[in-house]
């Protein structure tokens, strides 16, 4: 994968991480916000309700003044807001948020506020609510005892049981602290329940229930967040293979086009997505079958107009050994149509060679040979067919040195030998194949002494079946091919071949120049 589709998309995912931590958090604090105020106003009201019932709670319940700092008077004495003063004429509970704590109030009978600080709301609501059941407890006579605590258990929203059974009792510390104070507040269970023991006069205990403590993890609160961190996920992902999707979609439409004939179309495609790689690779997959459509059309048009000629002449020559009145006039049409017969076997041989090379070349076997030796036997063999040239191959020692490379011997040998058998149909007379190695690259310049190649015409000649002048290619032979499989070889050898001009013997000059030594990854 790319390091930039990679940074791409780590970034995305970073980000995306970021907004579900953020969103959630801030989800979490506004539900829990609102929570928890509800839970303020909520958990003390019976309490509250219970003191606003009471017709003098002040003196009735003087000694929460020292707990609760328990507070009854008008509106104009405490510090509340239009909005909490309109509900709690409405008879509802308000809580407002301390620096110290929570201040609660609630309207009593007389229409006077009843305001209560809680430091710690919970565990002092509970004390508050166990110094009630214990002094309504010690007024009331034993028998009545069950009858006012149940009472009172459903108006504060409690339970109540009397300690009993020894297996109901607390540790010994909570115990203490009922012998010193005549009550005791702890906690006990996973949930964190509260629990207030108190001792009446005589010596008898009960225990309240308090219900439980806010809770910021309540399970609606994590069902939420689930659905919220799944609904944005889901999102995330319908976005991103919705892209996806697009950029899919886009390649298979290029590709419909291509297979109705529209073999320019391309896929189009930026830099850092997801199938940019699919689209380049389509892309030159496209690029190569156009390439390979468009050679296939010109070589049916070439081929067919290269065989008229060789196949006209066998059948004039057939014809012609039907007139023949002697011997020597046989074995003349004879000889003519053994020609015609050659001709159109190396034309069929540099078809099929061609062929090969443009449909994605042969299977090439690189191995390290010696480049020098197989120019001197190319060589060698020009110069037994071409006797009447001077052809001579030109190695200095720093080449030699450097004679080893990876190549295809076969296939370099026939590049080498197409340019110095065109050199050999144009030269006045010389030939030179010059050899240029160093420790990275080969080259090879065949220079010939011929009329040269006009350089406008210089890429034209690495066309297939191109000719610059019909006329002197069909006295010289060859079919325009030579050149074109040449530059292929080249290609699948990872170089290139080009045309200039010889500043030595003044007619063409053909470079090939490759690689010395191929990367592993790279050999075909």
């Amino acid at each position: 994968m790319p390091l930039k589709l990679f940074l791409k998309l780590y970034a995305r995912l970073a980000g995306l991480t970021a907004l579900v931590v953020l969103l959630c958090a801030l989800l979490f604090a506004g539900i829990n916000s609102v929570r928890s105020q509800f839970w303020h106003e909520r958990f003390p009201e019976p309490v509250l309700r219970w003191l606003a019932a009471a017709p003098a709670p002040a003196q009735q319940y003087h000694w929460l003044r020292s707990t609760v700092d328990l507070r009854v008077g008008a509106a104009s004495e405490f510090e509340i807001s239009p909005v909490a003063l309109e509900r709690l004429g409405y008879g509802q509970v308000v809580g407002i948020e301390s620096g110290a704590g929570y201040r609660v109030l609630i309207m009593g009978l007389s229409g006077q506020i009843l305001q209560l600080r809680l430091t710690n709301p919970y565990r002092d609501v509970a004390e508050t609510t166990g110094l009630f059941f214990r002094w309504h407890l010690d007024s009331a006579s034993p028998e009545n005892r069950p009858d006012v605590a149940a009472q009172m258990a459903q108006a504060l929203n409690v339970e109540v049981r009397p300690l009993d059974d020894s297996t109901l009792l607390p540790g010994s510390d909570v115990l203490d602290q009922v012998a010193e104070r005549g009550l005791a507040f702890y906690t006990e269970g996973s949930d964190g329940c509260g629990r207030v023991i108190i001792q009446l006069s005589n010596g008898e205990l009960f225990r309240i229930d308090i219900p439980a403590p806010f809770n910021a993890w309540s399970w609606p609160v994590v069902l939420l967040l689930v659905m919220v961190l799944g609904g944005v996920l889901a999102v995330a992902l319908f976005l991103a293979l919705r892209e996806v999707d697009n950029n899919l979609r886009t390649v298979e439409s290029v590709a419909v086009r291509i297979a109705r004939g529209e073999m320019g179309a391309r896929v189009q495609a930026g830099e850092g997505t997801l199938v940019s790689r699919l689209a380049s690779s389509f892309n030159g997959m496209a690029e190569h079958i156009q390439r390979l459509v468009h050679v296939q059309r010109e070589m049916i048009h070439a081929v067919s107009h290269e065989l008229r000629t060789p196949v006209a002449r066998i059948r004039f020559g057939v014809q012609m050994i039907e007139d023949c009145q002697d011997q020597a006039s046989l074995q003349k049409q004879l000889d003519g149509i053994d020609g015609d017969i050659q001709e159109l076997d190396e034309l069929i041989d540099e078809i099929l060679t061609y062929a090969r090379l443009e449909q994605g070349g042969p299977v090439f076997s690189l191995h390290e040979t010696s480049v020098t030796d197989i120019v001197r036997q190319v060589v060698s063999e020009q110069q037994l067919v071409r006797p009447e040239l001077s052809i001579q191959g030109n190695i200095d020692e720093t080449s030699e040195r450097w004679a080893l490379s990876d190549v295809e011997p076969r296939y370099l040998h026939r590049a080498i030998q197409n340019l110095v058998g065109n050199a050999g149909r144009y030269a006045a007379g010389r030939v030179a194949v010059n050899c240029h190695f160093d420790e990275d690259n080969c080259r090879i310049d065949v220079e010939d002494d011929g009329p040269g190649i006009p350089e406008g015409e210089w890429e034209k000649v690495f066309t297939a079946f191109a000719r610059l002048d019909d006329s002197r290619t069909r006295t010289s032979g060859g079919y325009g091919l030579g050149l074109s499989i040449v530059r292929r070889i080249l290609y699948w050898h990872g170089g290139q071949a080009f045309v200039s001009r010889s500043d030595n013997l003044g007619g063409a000059k053909f470079s090939l120049v490759w690689p010395r030594k191929k990367p592993l990854d790279s050999i075909v």
